[in-house]
């Protein structure tokens, strides 16, 4: 680091302490001198010991489950860094919660996405940097600088030192073409859709597949794993469509609800997730996390010196 790294301030919320560990050792820096805990009904305490005065402070929280608690949390830091007068203050969330609600679909449901965005912005966040958000024109709703990133070149990479032959990279829906287009490209595959149609948050019933698999190595590819009903039905499918083999490549594995015994009990050989969302207990054997900190270190020290950050926008 140079001279400007004085001028940097790392904090870790608790959501996931490892990733903040894992961001700091990439650009040799230490983590604040933070408390973070809880007052004994529950509510957030904060108490940060280090000047903040004119420092560029990053603020390492994703708002993975338990979404609400990581939330106020990341609110609470945002403000304490305001008050303490820092230079400029951005939100590293590598996993975007509330991102499901993006518009008004039906009659008397909330904007959610739209509350989150106001509540950082209200807040004092001057900047925002997230990763495969699970809709990407959520960026609208901020009038601050957003810097959306892509886990695939992390994952891409881990996937070619895999060698998979005659591969096919499979769309779990129609929504996740524009990402597996992304994957396919570079591997030199095929692509096919598994057709589905939602029932429930949880629940989804599976059309067909569009596109030959029969006898294929199948990397199913998406953003993120929530109660694994997409990802496990897409992968029964495809292997009663003859599959040779069945990969998963998902950035967030937020896996809530039945999302581990349904992993489990589907017939996916390996599954290839970002430690977006810190590793819980009780996840299959199967589960390889790649890291994304050094994208996000990347990100961070670009940001903190006025570089592109765009060079690292590949989708």
């Amino acid at each position: 680091m140079d001279a400007y790294s004085d001028k940097i301030t790392l904090i870790s919320g608790q959501a996931h302490p490892q990733l903040s560990r894992d961001i700091a050792d990439a650009l040799d820096l230490p983590l604040a001198n933070a408390h973070v805990g809880r007052f004994p009904d529950g509510e957030v305490d904060i108490k940060i010991n280090e000047d903040l005065r004119g420092s560029d402070v990053f603020i390492l929280q994703p708002t993975c489950p338990p979404v609400n608690d990581n939330w106020i949390e990341l609110l609470l830091l945002i403000d304490t860094a305001r008050r303490a007068s820092a230079g400029r203050i951005t939100a590293v969330m590598p996993y975007y919660g509330y991102a499901r609600k993006d518009r008004k679909d039906e009659g008397r449901v909330p904007i959610s996405a739209r509350v989150l965005a106001n509540t950082l912005t209200v807040g004092g966040c001057d900047r925002l940097v997230t990763i495969d958000m699970h809709a990407a024109q959520i960026q609208g709703f901020y009038d601050i600088p957003v810097d959306h990133l892509y886990a695939k070149p992390a994952l891409l990479d881990r996937l070619s030192e895999l060698n998979i032959v005659d591969p096919v990279v499979v769309s779990p829906d129609v929504g996740g073409i524009k990402m597996a287009r992304g994957y396919a490209k570079p591997l030199g595959a095929d692509l096919a859709i598994v057709d589905k149609r939602r029932i429930s948050g949880s629940e989804i019933a599976v059309e067909h597949v569009i596109g030959d698999v029969r006898d294929r190595n199948v990397v199913i590819v998406d953003d993120m794993i929530s109660t694994g009903g997409s990802i496990t039905e897409a992968a029964k499918i495809l292997r009663k469509n003859g599959a040779s083999s069945i990969m998963v490549v998902v950035t967030h594995p937020v896996f809530c609800g039945p999302a581990i015994q349904r992993l489990r009990d589907a017939p996916i050989d390996k599954i290839l997730v970002s430690d977006s969302c810190p590793r819980g207990e009780g996840w299959p054997g199967n589960i390889e996390t790649v890291s994304i900190a050094p994208l996000l270190a990347k990100a961070i020290i670009n940001i903190h010196r006025s570089t592109s950050v765009s060079v690292l926008f590949q989708d």
